[in-house]
């Protein structure tokens, strides 16, 4: 018998932010309920990251609602985020003048955010 995996995904790639810097808010809210996340974003005090976040996650709950809308209850289901990845984008290199002549090179970095929603049973 072949057991029906129900995962969907949303990404964000681009953000102009370190992967450094959006690991902490996304380690807070790895393998948490979808609700919960939302909450925990709400009241975080990086405000410019979780917006963000939150906003990754607003698109993965309308993504799951096109897909299985017909078959979705709440009361049956519970959804949690099954995994969240962090990975590093392209990075900017610029040049800042200091003295004698010279330059130092500035690495502004970006990231790229995937996460997967899974449905689990509720015990």
């Amino acid at each position: 018998m072949k057991q029906e995996t129900s995962v969907v995904s949303a990404s964000l790639n681009g953000v102009r932010t370190s992967p450094r810097k959006m690991r902490l808010i996304a380690n807070l809210i790895r393998n948490k309920e979808i609700q919960i996340a939302l909450d925990i974003l709400t009241y975080s005090h990086k405000r410019r990251i979780s917006l963000l976040f939150k906003k990754l996650l607003l698109s993965l709950l309308s993504n799951w609602k096109k897909k299985y809308d017909e078959s979705y209850s709440e009361k049956e289901y519970l959804l949690y985020i099954k995994e969240i990845r962090v990975n590093q984008g392209k990075t900017l290199k610029r040049i800042r003048p200091v003295p004698q002549g010279r330059g130092h090179r500035i690495r502004k970095r970006s990231s790229n955010v995937l996460v997967f929603l899974e449905k689990k049973k509720e015990m």
